[in-house]
């Protein structure tokens, strides 16, 4: 089977098992992901979910959290780790989002990119889910998955990857294509633990079984 019609197959089987395919940080406005993903870097999306309703408590808007300094960030978020960094870059994000962009984030690929903190990754993520535009998140999920299944072969750099996937994932299809790949992750196709290859819908059609 070549590589796009592998593609295919795997996104009909992966929106049988997972109909639903969301994002699980929590927001409901594209400021609050932007934070959100910056924090879940080495951290999971169930722990900042929580601390961010601190976060946007104190801080309810981009403008607040544009006022508050780098430490008074920290302060609530250190629980996800990586606290000075995250917290620095979350204040500088958001102080040019005020400067720069009326409060709103920028709706385009490499203007998120030049914000702090703000990857590929991340930048894929809002454009996906909060604009609706063709993504592809290549989170460690993406990466080890889109591996043991056979779309990429050994690639482990996410840019790469995301190229790869690019050529083989219909557009309009990359953002939920990734999020399935993290619920297939996270209940079936684990890292931690040894895959649950006898209850996988792909385990037939994967490059670690055939």
């Amino acid at each position: 089977m070549r590589k796009k019609e592998l593609a295919l197959e795997v996104i009909d089987r992966l929106k049988k098992e997972y109909p639903l395919a969301e994002c699980t940080l929590d927001y409901d406005e594209a400021w609050k992901l932007l934070v959100s993903v910056r924090l879940a870097a080495q951290c999971t999306d169930a722990r900042v979910n929580v601390v961010v309703e601190d976060l946007y408590a104190k801080y309810p808007d981009v403008n607040a959290l544009a006022e508050a300094t780098p430490e008074e960030i920290e302060e609530i978020v250190r629980p996800c780790g990586l606290g000075k960094s995250k917290a620095r870059d979350i204040s500088a994000c958001m102080r040019i989002l005020r400067d720069q962009y009326d409060s709103k984030v920028p709706e385009d690929f490499d203007a998120l990119l030049s914000l702090p903190g703000v990857g590929r990754k991340s930048a894929n993520l809002i454009m996906g889910d909060v604009f609706g535009k063709p993504a592809i998140v290549t989170d460690t999920h993406c990466i080890r998955l889109c591996n043991r299944i056979g779309l990429v072969d050994g690639i482990k750099e996410p840019k790469k990857v995301e190229m790869a996937l690019w050529k083989i994932i219909p557009p309009e299809e990359g953002s939920d294509f990734c999020h399935r790949l993290v619920y297939h992750g996270r209940e079936v196709c684990t890292a931690r633990t040894k895959p649950y290859c006898d209850k996988c819908c792909l385990a037939d059609i994967c490059k670690k079984r055939i």
